[in-house]
């Protein structure tokens, strides 16, 4: 059975704080944050798929806040702060610098994890992240539901994150 409007919405307010913190860590800014949920809220009721389950709403909903924060630091790039360009330049500079260990130890465990996935599983992240279809566009190219698509990058996302933080974990 599908979810009503009604459901849609009053899952998506219980879980308003951590789908707005999931766009804060993209955009770094408490008020897109929240124009984020915002715009997350209102394509969840004005959208052209259903949800059958809270599950599916929610890992929608971070999914989708996820990609608003980038096309937001896409179009406000430009406007960064107000700090000049070259500030900006040594400051990522100084970023790259600090993090460049860690960064390098976090990519080779990112390669190792999708090293030791199926096949099956590489093909989607293949299909998401490197060609770039979009969940509705993989469901019609596997001959699958959008549902299941969602579940399962949800799935890889979360298995993932497990795989790399216990191989950073054996490193130290």
């Amino acid at each position: 059975m599908m979810l009503s409007d009604q459901d849609i919405l009053r899952t998506l307010m219980r879980s308003r704080d951590r789908i707005s913190a999931a766009a804060w860590l993209v955009v770094r800014d408490a008020q897109a944050a929240e124009d984020i949920f915002q715009n997350v809220a209102l394509k969840a009721i004005t959208r052209e798929v259903s949800f059958e389950a809270e599950g599916a709403v929610l890992s929608w909903a971070f999914i989708t806040a996820r990609r608003e924060g980038i096309d937001w630091l896409r179009r406000h790039r430009r406007e960064a702060a107000g700090f000049d360009r070259e500030i900006l330049e040594l400051m990522e500079q100084g970023w790259l610098a600090e993090t460049a260990d860690r960064g390098n130890s976090r990519m080779q465990a990112l390669r190792e994890c999708l090293d030791a996935m199926p096949e099956k599983s590489r093909k989607l992240l293949r299909l998401r992240y490197v060609e770039g279809y979009r969940c509705t566009e993989i469901a019609e190219k596997l001959e699958t539901g959008l549902h299941a698509i969602y579940k399962r990058l949800s799935r890889l996302h979360h298995g993932l994150r497990n795989c790399i933080e216990l191989r950073l974990e054996k490193s130290t």
